[in-house]
């Protein structure tokens, strides 16, 4: 056995496990338990979508692609693109990855150095953090609980420094479902700018906003296009997360370093997802929108239970999470999701994991079937009833 002290990288070492994964694996085997925990459309992928990918698996199309992807589904990235007033060219400043996630990985390697500082707004999805440690760069923690679960400009700019190189965006939020209103964002563009620091935008969420809300992407706002890093992909729109496929739109500069990485680690995405993606840009948008009205319905069945309940929570206007306040229950949150899951048989996320801001709350996706949510809502007031301090 080899008993080197040093065998592995000591920058993984320190990087914990994801802490929503802990909770997925905890399912396993469970089949009596609820899951509120992984944000997984409980619908399938669209059948034409499938239906696409059938016919190209049966006409043998198993190859690689061009290290950029399909050009056919960078052209339909492009056009979407143009919906939310941006424009990007598809040979060389759109890249199809293996998922979002990839594309954040490849994003902050490609522009962070050991000793930059990037400003991650939290609570945040898990990955932003550690990935961006494991650059050696300084993840600079913006707590946006103190004001809505949303950044403002004016804190953004108080924690700027000569060393800081990018901002880390994500609207609609994971793990909070809030979204940073048009008018805070383009202030925030204009610190960017006036800065001359990056923003990654996570946008996976976009087109499950509610009510009368619209998506608005910090990359439309005027002088923006050099500063904005877009990322995207079909997972929770398209119900297309088995799938793998993602992509970033970025400056062909800056695209021309995060393609060589892509190179390296991925080769390309999947040939027979991207076919499928095609088919959704062009033809699927009637079931994104039959998924969303649902999930819009789930979300207000979820809301008004939580309040009912007397537990503080945001409302949220886009993905479909619910982030509500238990601390009136005198538990962490880890302390809370434990004991939901083996006395209760419910399984949410601890709103620790998701960063600054995050302790005090649990994390529910109501992704899942209406009849499964009413019944964790049910064990979860009985709960919270219980435990209220």
């Amino acid at each position: 056995m080899n008993t080197r002290q040093d065998r592995f990288s000591s920058a993984l070492l320190d990087t914990p496990p994801s802490g929503i994964r802990k909770f997925f694996e905890m399912l396993i085997g469970h089949d009596d338990v609820i899951s509120l925990s992984v944000g997984e459309p409980d619908f399938p992928t669209p059948w034409q979508m499938r239906e696409e990918a059938f016919y190209h698996l049966e006409k043998g199309h198993t190859s690689y692609t061009s290290n950029w992807g399909l050009l056919s589904l960078r052209e339909e990235i492009a056009n979407y693109m143009e919906r939310y007033n941006m424009h990007y060219n598809p040979t060389n400043e759109i890249l199809v990855t293996v998922g979002a996630s990839e594309g954040v990985d490849a994003v902050l390697r490609a522009i962070l150095n050991p000793g930059d500082e990037i400003i991650v707004c939290q609570p945040c999805y898990v990955n932003y953090t550690p990935l961006a440690a494991l650059t050696g760069a300084k993840v600079v923690e913006l707590d946006t609980s103190v004001n809505g679960f949303y950044p403002t400009a004016l804190q953004i700019e108080s924690l700027i420094t000569p060393k800081t190189k990018a901002l880390m965006l994500c609207s609609p939020n994971n793990p909070t479902g809030t979204m940073i209103p048009r008018d805070e964002l383009e202030k925030i563009a204009k610190v960017l700018i006036k800065h001359q620091i990056w923003c990654i935008s996570d946008e996976i969420y976009c087109e499950l906003v509610y009510d009368d809300n619209k998506h608005v992407s910090i990359g439309s706002f005027e002088g923006m296009k050099d500063y904005a890093i877009i990322l995207n992909g079909f997972s929770k729109s398209f119900a297309m997360t088995g799938w793998r496929i993602g992509y970033i739109c970025a400056p062909s500069d800056l695209m021309s370093q995060i393609v060589k990485l892509h190179q390296y680690n991925t080769i390309c995405a999947p040939i027979m997802s991207q076919y499928a993606a095609v088919e959704g840009l062009q033809n699927g948008w009637n079931e994104v929108e039959r998924m969303r009205i649902s999930y819009q319905q789930r979300r207000n069945y979820m809301y008004k239970a939580f309040v009912d309940m007397g537990l503080p929570v945001p409302n949220p206007t886009g993905a479909f999470y619910m982030f509500p306040d238990i601390t009136s229950t005198g538990m962490t949150s880890e302390e809370f999701a434990t004991k939901l899951f083996k006395d209760y048989s419910v399984a949410v996320v601890p709103g620790s994991v998701f960063g600054k801001g995050g302790e005090g709350h649990i994390r529910c996706c109501y992704a899942t079937a209406i009849d499964k949510i009413k019944i964790a809502l049910e064990r979860i007031r009985d709960m919270v009833e219980k435990n209220r301090q």
